[in-house]
């Protein structure tokens, strides 16, 4: 029989000009109460004295801010066993942050009369511990904002308290020639295989159409490839699960981002979606992780219906793979 439902308090920290205002703004739409920049000492009572969700927004503006002594007042929450913290860290690249600072002709709060380069640096080694320890790191550089609050209400939204001890492993497909997601813990090359590219029939279509699929693992490496991928990952999430890990985020590119890596992901969620993790001996085929699906360079284009590129994926059989290609081939 389960205890009753933990608090969830959300501490959300990063750069300035790095997305925290827009994740406040979004955990304020699912149902939290949102607050930014409390003196830190009064942290905790704060927290102890709200009765519902909580989100706190801390940064280098916070009274009295110190990565470590943030760090120190979490553990401090987490051993409350009323309470579900979680740490997440904002940022975006210098880039971003120099444009973003430019459009609105702010100063930076730790350079207010000096070079905006220099604050963005300052921040960046003040912080940088948070960055480390944090549960959710969300880089908001070519990060849209509707994508953003889809992002967060994944993660914090309806359905994300339903069962506490379940793992949110995120699959992406990407282009290694537009960059590595940031946020990966684990990236795999799937760029030896044979590239459906160069067939003048499948260049246009995407590794969701079963033909494309059907070529690429027609390379005869593909079986161990895949094999020694699912058996790697079958030891690993369950110890990310046992260490108490909430967030995994799985990466496979490919060049293009539209043929390999969109098929093997497809085919990965698939297997982490209708299996029960390894060593399960309750018979109850409980899967501890929620698993989500993203295409980056298939949503960037706009080819296919971006929803259904970052969706999540619910115990998918294959012949429902396969409807959903020819579903989403039809719309292109």
């Amino acid at each position: 029989m389960s205890g009753p439902a933990r608090k969830s308090v959300v501490i959300v920290t990063g750069l300035s000009g790095g997305g925290k205002a827009s994740i406040l703004n979004a955990l304020e739409d699912v149902g939290f109460e949102t607050v930014d920049n409390p003196p830190l000492p009064m942290l905790e009572e704060m927290i102890a004295e709200v009765g519902c969700k909580l989100a706190v927004g801390v940064d280098a503006r916070t009274r009295g801010f110190d990565a470590a002594a943030v760090l120190d007042v979490i553990d401090r929450l987490r051993q409350n066993p009323t309470l579900r913290v979680h740490l997440v860290y904002a940022w975006a690249n210098e880039t971003t942050l120099l444009r973003r600072y430019t459009e609105s002709r702010r100063r930076h709060p730790l350079a207010p009369q000096g070079r905006v380069t220099d604050g963005i640096s300052a921040e960046q080694a003040l912080t940088d511990l948070l960055r480390v320890e944090a549960d959710l790191v969300v880089d908001t550089s070519d990060l849209p904002i509707a994508h953003l609050r889809r992002l967060i209400e994944r993660h914090f939204g309806s359905g994300s308290d339903d069962d506490q001890t379940r793992m949110i492993v995120s699959l992406i497909s990407f282009a290694y020639p537009k960059g590595l997601p940031r946020e990966a813990d684990l990236v795999f090359d799937a760029r030896f295989l044979r590239n459906p590219h160069y067939d003048p029939i499948l260049r246009r279509k995407t590794g969701l159409d079963p033909d494309v699929g059907a070529y690429v693992e027609e390379d005869p490496d593909f079986v161990k490839f895949f094999s020694q991928l699912r058996e790697l990952i079958d030891l690993l999430l369950p110890r990310f699960v046992q260490e108490g890990k909430k967030y995994a985020t799985i990466t496979i590119g490919c060049t293009g981002g539209r043929h390999r890596s969109v098929h093997l992901i497809e085919k990965l969620a698939n297997h982490l979606t209708t299996r029960a993790a390894p060593g399960q001996a309750d018979g109850t085929n409980h899967v501890p992780w929620r698993v989500y699906v993203t295409h980056r360079e298939l949503a960037r284009d706009g080819a296919q219906d971006v929803f259904l590129m970052d969706r999540p994926v619910a115990h998918l059989q294959d012949s429902d793979i396969d409807k959903a290609a020819r579903t989403l081939s039809v719309q292109a």
